[in-house]
């Protein structure tokens, strides 16, 4: 079955936002977070990302040192909030400078395209 070309940018465009959620995240847990404020904070960015995506990544960058958690049960409801680590800056510093880069050369090679 041949897809359309919708469906088929559709399909490319996820795969480039895919690549690029682990700096989208990292890059918004300078101060602590829970799942559902990023989630919101993300959206008013108009960069929405869903829920069930969020949350096992949240918990992936914890395991990978990236990521710290607290549970704040100081509230009815416990919410457990998320902050860089150490690690973590100097991650995000690492893959903000290595994304500044690759979009600088994407955007020169894109551009001829144009010329």
């Amino acid at each position: 079955m041949v897809s359309t070309n919708e469906e088929l940018i559709q399909s490319l465009a996820v795969e480039l936002k895919r690549g690029t959620l682990v700096l989208l995240v990292l890059s918004q847990l300078h101060q602590p977070e829970y799942g559902y404020s990023l989630v919101q904070r993300l959206e008013q960015k108009n960069t929405p990302i869903e829920a069930g995506t969020l949350y096992p990544l949240l918990r992936r960058l914890e395991k990978q040192n990236l990521l710290k958690s607290e549970w704040d049960t100081s509230e009815r409801r416990p919410r457990k909030f998320y902050i860089l680590s150490d690690q973590g800056k100097q991650v995000y510093q690492e893959l903000k400078t290595e994304w500044l880069t690759l979009s600088k050369q994407l955007e020169v090679i894109l551009m001829e395209d144009d010329a």
